[in-house]
């Protein structure tokens, strides 16, 4: 009895020895940078919306050229998010299941989105896809048009888009057995029912995180489709963050605002989607 209460004592001790110490003070250090950096901010941009009466603000937003930007956002976003659900599977499936040579440098490139500033890319991509341009010039003799366009908009966002797909897709692919392929197999299953029965069941939820990653971030996005865009309020296609430093260059801010609330009001929506989506999987990973 008393070497039962001594073992439980020494798990108890060892339970509440924390490898960095002062609970406390790094709660406090987080909740004080997390106000500082983001809860504050956006809590100004929602009083200063909210200072608006609602027909003040639904006639700021309901502006033709807002709306055509947000649909020009948006639906430039969600293609270009679709396109990278595809792409993203297969890049992420060819890094996991192949070995090939100069594998890890194009696994670091994947990276490169995150890493290279938005505004380069988008200069980068402007002058390969204008009319004179490497990629452009061959698709311009075929009466194809990008740089300036929608065309040019989504190629843009799938390029600063795909990783999130690529790396949301990537670790659930390496920690899957290759054992429920070949009982598939044995029994009797093809490619294509293997595909749909065993793997993409476990894909799913990592696919839609990243989807949902990719068109929250295209929404948002500036300085990779600034350049590209060519920004022509009757091609429609202004983008919305383009907008909004249009209002703040005219000192409108109270239609700044009211963009930027609806914005983040999106931001909030795709992103708990994202969060429930990882919760689900989560607690399927763990019932497993």
């Amino acid at each position: 009895m008393e070497q039962c209460l001594m073992k439980s004592t020494a798990t108890n001790k060892t339970k509440k020895v924390r490898v960095i110490p002062g609970y406390h003070l790094t709660l406090g250090i987080t909740v004080t940078m997390l106000s500082l950096i983001v809860l504050i901010p956006l809590a100004s941009v929602m009083v200063s919306a909210l200072k608006l009466r609602p027909a003040e603000f639904w006639s700021l937003i309901m502006k033709p050229t807002v709306r055509h930007a947000f649909a020009t956002s948006i639906g430039c976003s969600f293609i270009a998010a679709l396109i990278n659900s595809v792409f993203g599977v297969i890049i992420a499936w060819v890094l996991v299941r192949y070995e090939f040579p100069g594998k890890r440098i194009l696994d670091g490139c994947i990276e490169l989105p995150f890493a290279l500033p938005t505004s380069v890319a988008g200069i980068t991509l402007s002058k390969m896809y204008s009319e004179n341009g490497i990629l452009g010039a061959p698709l311009a003799k075929l009466g194809i048009k990008v740089s300036y366009t929608h065309l040019g908009l989504v190629i843009a966002l799938v390029f600063v888009g795909i990783p999130f797909v690529i790396r949301a897709v990537q670790p659930v692919l390496e920690k899957l057995d290759g054992q429920y392929e070949e009982a598939a197999f044995m029994l009797g299953a093809n490619r294509f029912q293997t595909f749909r029965r065993v793997l993409l069941p476990e894909m799913m939820p990592p696919v839609l995180t990243g989807f949902g990653l990719a068109f929250a971030r295209g929404i948002g996005e500036y300085g990779s489709v600034i350049y590209i865009s060519g920004n022509s309020e009757r091609e429609h296609t202004q983008v919305i963050s383009y907008v909004i430093m249009q209002k703040l260059g005219y000192i409108d801010y109270a239609s700044a605002t009211a963009i930027a609330l609806v914005m983040l009001i999106l931001s909030f929506v795709l992103l708990l989607a994202v969060n429930i989506v990882q919760m689900k999987q989560a607690a399927r990973t763990n019932n497993v």
